[in-house]
């Protein structure tokens, strides 16, 4: 198969650096194009991919202690039957694990200190098929919440606040108090400190607290559980399967998906990934207009050339194409490096940044700051194709402008001092 010369032409300009020193000027002003638009796309794809790791990391700490799903009463009522309501979440085939719980406002104390947490009553036989915290670490700690011993696990953070341990007792202080003949009295109730957990995500290990679902129910005086939670297949699908379940269940009920219990934190997360991209964006851009000051200084020193090659018989669209061909060769080269150097560092970043930490004596996450302690990354085929497609589409737009005035270049007039 021949190659049109227009392709060959073009390549020949492209790597030309040897004659004149101008042609080696703007062989210089072309590499450093290209290296612009390769370090754009490599910054572009570490940045997103960090990004990803991070969102994914905070997500899966969030799942280890919300469940997908949750389905509950309104009005913070004991659900009507949860016999039923527990058969029928199961019949879903996308539903792996259920288990009731009671979510209630209370507030602990310990001596003169007081915190807001949210109680938790759970089956402890049954959290571990919705949690991956009750699965995990708090497994032993949820163990030990015995019904009628009113034992209570608390999060690590919440525990420190009010300096108890695990053998402590602290001061359960329900929101409905009991009325007696000398008013309202707040019902209280000694609980046992049984155990700790550390979910990773200061929220819930500073306000979050889990009690025997029986012992919950004794407390706050509820019939039953407040509401189900659900384990699904696949946590991406839990916003349909949370509809269908909407249609599928009995009763008057509300369903709610993980997606919108951390809607604020989500949507933010987006909107600064959206924006980094943008950002990002405008330096590959930088990079690929750069290639319109090399196309108009190589138009012009080959002026004489593309005098040659029209009276020969060439067209305009062929001196056109020949342009075109050296300028997305550059974006082709530039976008190629850009990926491939990206996609080492995305997928060799927790390598790379303790190397760098030990090299300039520096942590560049600090656990207690940010909760963990290496870099995560987790580079998406969502964002890295769409990169090297803007970058191609760049780097080609910068082209048809010098490429339209070399095809204008008048042989009389090009060959005139000649």
């Amino acid at each position: 198969m021949q190659i049109p010369y227009e392709c060959l032409l073009g390549w020949r300009y492209t790597r030309a650096g040897r004659g004149t020193r101008r042609n080696g000027f703007i062989s210089f002003i072309s590499g450093v194009s290209m290296l612009g638009i390769a370090l754009g796309v490599a910054a572009l794809i570490i940045v997103l991919s960090v990004m990803n790791g991070f969102q994914k990391e905070v997500r899966d700490r969030m799942l280890g202690v919300l469940s997908h799903i949750e389905v509950f009463a309104p009005g913070g009522e004991a659900l009507p039957d949860v016999a039923l309501t527990l058969q029928e979440a199961r019949a879903h085939p996308e539903v792996l694990g259920a288990a009731p719980f009671i979510a209630v406002q209370g507030l602990l104390a310990r001596g003169e200190t007081m915190n807001g947490a949210l109680i938790r009553g759970i089956d402890p036989s049954l959290e571990s098929e919705v949690t991956a915290l009750a699965a995990d670490q708090a497994q032993a700690a949820m163990a030990r919440l015995v019904p009628g011993e009113f034992g209570v696990v608390l999060g690590v953070s919440l525990a420190r606040s009010l300096g108890v341990a695990t053998g402590d007792v602290v001061t359960l202080i329900a929101p409905s108090g009991q009325l007696t003949p000398a008013g309202v009295v707040p019902r209280l109730r000694q609980m046992t400190v049984v155990g700790l957990f550390d979910s990773g995500h200061f929220e819930y290990d500073s306000a979050l607290a889990f009690v025997h679902l029986e012992d919950a129910a004794r407390i706050f005086r509820l019939e039953g559980p407040t509401g189900i939670r659900l384990k699904i297949r696949d946590l991406h699908q839990a916003r349909e399967v949370a509809m269908q379940l909407a249609n599928q269940l009995s009763g008057d009920l509300f369903i709610r998906d993980w997606t919108r219990q951390n809607r604020t934190w989500f949507a933010a997360v987006q909107l600064e990934k959206r924006m980094m991209f943008i950002i990002l964006t405008l330096i590959v851009a930088v990079a690929a207009f750069n290639l319109v000051s090399t196309l108009v200084m190589t138009v012009t020193d080959k002026r004489a050339d593309i005098a040659i090659l029209r009276t020969l018989g060439a067209s305009p669209a062929s001196i056109m194409l020949i342009f075109v061909v050296q300028g997305a060769m550059v974006g082709v080269i530039g976008t190629g490096v850009g990926l491939l150097l990206g996609l080492a560092v995305a997928f060799n970043i927790d390598t790379i940044v303790p190397a760098l930490e030990a090299l300039f004596g520096a942590s560049f996450l600090p656990q207690d700051i940010y909760l963990i302690s290496q870099m995560p990354s987790d580079p998406q085929r969502a964002d890295i194709v769409p990169i090297g497609l803007i970058a191609l589409a760049l780097a080609f737009a910068a082209t048809l402008y010098p490429s339209w005035r070399a095809s204008r270049v008048n042989p009389a007039e090009a060959l005139r001092y000649e």
